[in-house]
């Protein structure tokens, strides 16, 4: 799972921000790092972001993006706006999954469930909670916030024998900045 280049809008500005300059070259700079081991199939979020990141990996392979509506980010709370949704994440981030009630425990579970149902060597763009949810779940760790994963940065799962996730490699770690 590839979380996606910095976007060129906060979660309080924007639902769906492509990416800034920076953000394109993290992601140009991720396809070259990716392209030795395909190609392979690529999925994607539906959220311009994570499309942008895996463009330049498909490009490379010259093959399609699948879009998965199960990667996308989490959902604001009903009847939050733009302007609260930062603070309500930045909360959320301290605590657990349960504590966000069965809402967010169900999109944890099913952003879990469709990366453990994948059958072979895949690329997935995502985001820095679904990651993390993917993580928890593994780890048994029911916290929100697991690592604080870079843009563009790489956290590889397997699939073992009795069908369970383990963690291969977890992403390269910053100082994420909730915006």
């Amino acid at each position: 799972m590839v979380r996606h280049g910095r976007a060129a809008a906060g979660w309080d500005t924007s639902v769906d921000p492509p990416l800034d300059e920076v953000g394109a070259e993290q992601a140009e700079v991720a396809s070259m790092g990716l392209k030795p081991l395909g190609p392979l199939p690529i999925v994607s979020s539906p959220l311009l972001r994570c499309r942008e990141t895996a463009a330049p990996l498909a490009a490379k392979w010259g093959i399609e993006i699948a879009i998965e509506p199960r990667v996308a980010e989490i959902p604001s709370p009903a009847g939050h706006t733009m302007a609260t949704r930062v603070g309500w994440l930045r909360e959320a981030m301290q605590g657990t999954w349960s504590a966000l009630g069965p809402v967010y425990t169900d999109y944890r579970d099913s952003v879990h469930e469709y990366i453990a149902g994948i059958a072979s060597d895949t690329v997935v763009f995502s985001h820095f909670v679904a990651i993390n949810a993917v993580l928890g779940k593994v780890l048994n760790d029911d916290s929100v916030l697991i690592d604080s994963l870079d843009n563009c940065s790489v956290t590889v799962f397997e699939t073992r024998a009795d069908g369970s996730l383990g963690v291969i490699n977890r992403g390269h770690q910053a100082d994420t900045l909730i915006r």
